[in-house]
């Protein structure tokens, strides 16, 4: 029966992020804008809540910047979201879409921005034609709007990347293992 409860829940929080995988809008053109609208309204957030993220940027090879909802319900969980990534040398951008697998224990619901720094050509290329990413961790956040709190930092994933993640609302606890995987959005990158 346990299984059967698991695999039930699985299913349903698939369904229910796989509606996040792609922006609330009709034609490409538009979910490439609201797509470049959340980018840069996440910068300003992020460069007002921690202002040594812009030089870390104006430093790097570029940037990606992805919106995503993430669901945790007891032993499992996940998340799914759209995003671009910014070659500074090109000014290319590539668009793309995550999911993410949980393992671990929490509970709730959140609305999170995560914007990857990459201090190296190759690791830009590689994170657009491999887009892999797998880590631990633990997050507590309660934010509704502009009031509660979040843990807020960059976490240096690699060398040559770093990570921060913003939680726009929600409220979350948990303790897990998780794999995320990024790939181009064919249908944003013609």
């Amino acid at each position: 029966m346990r299984h059967f409860l698991a695999s039930v829940l699985l299913l349903f929080l698939v369904t229910l992020l796989g509606g996040c995988l792609s922006p609330r809008a009709e034609s490409p053109a538009e979910k490439r804008s609201v797509i470049n609208y959340m980018s840069q309204t996440t910068l300003t957030d992020l460069y007002r809540q921690r202002p040594s993220a812009r030089e870390n940027i104006s430093r790097s090879d570029g940037y990606a910047v992805f919106s995503n909802i993430n669901a945790q319900y007891l032993f499992i969980g996940g998340s799914g979201g759209y995003g671009v990534v910014v070659d500074k040398a090109t000014g290319k951008k590539t668009y793309m879409k995550m999911a993410q697998v949980d393992l671990g224990l929490g509970f709730g619901l959140q609305d999170i921005r995560v914007v990857f720094v990459f201090h190296s050509p190759a690791a830009l290329d590689s994170f657009i034609n491999s887009g892999w990413e797998f880590g631990g961790r633990a997050d507590l956040a309660a934010r509704a709007e502009d009031r509660g709190a979040s843990a807020t930092g960059a976490v240096s994933i690699s060398p040559e990347i770093d990570m921060y993640t913003l939680t726009k609302s929600g409220l979350i606890a948990k303790v897990n293992l998780s794999g995320s995987k990024y790939w181009k959005d064919e249908q944003l990158n013609q």
